[in-house]
């Protein structure tokens, strides 16, 4: 079946930066567009951003613009996720989910068919 794996999560300091890593399996890679999410204790899921499935088009929530970028290799079927200026509010658990439908234009967790496990962030102050 379909596989989202994460990886690249863990403890850094404010100002730090880490690169999160979503390597996919059993799927088409190249038809989809990638979504990073994040769920923070208590709250819900939100997005973060998304990329089309060619790599062309991006899109951040507000408060990682600047910060985060979004990146993909369809040859080894893997999106990344450079988190750059880490703020303890970016704790959280990330995942990558894959949109086969709406070309890496939706924000909307629910238009999302597949999920990652999930990788901790930690960002201390």
């Amino acid at each position: 079946q379909v596989q989202l794996v994460e990886s690249g999560g863990g403890l850094v300091q404010a100002g730090g930066s880490l690169r999160l890593s979503c390597v996919g399996s059993q799927l088409t890679f190249n038809h989809y567009a990638m979504g990073w999410f994040r769920q923070a204790p208590g709250l819900e899921r939100e997005f973060v951003g998304s990329i089309s499935w060619s790599g062309i088009s991006t899109a951040y929530t507000d408060s990682v613009k600047g910060r985060f970028t979004i990146s993909r290799d369809n040859v080894k079927k893997t999106v990344y996720l450079q988190m750059n200026s880490l703020k303890p509010e970016d704790t959280a658990v990330y995942y990558c989910a894959a949109d086969r439908r709406n070309g890496g234009t939706s924000r909307d967790r629910h238009d999302y068919d597949y999920w990652g496990q999930g990788t901790q962030v930690i960002v201390s102050s």
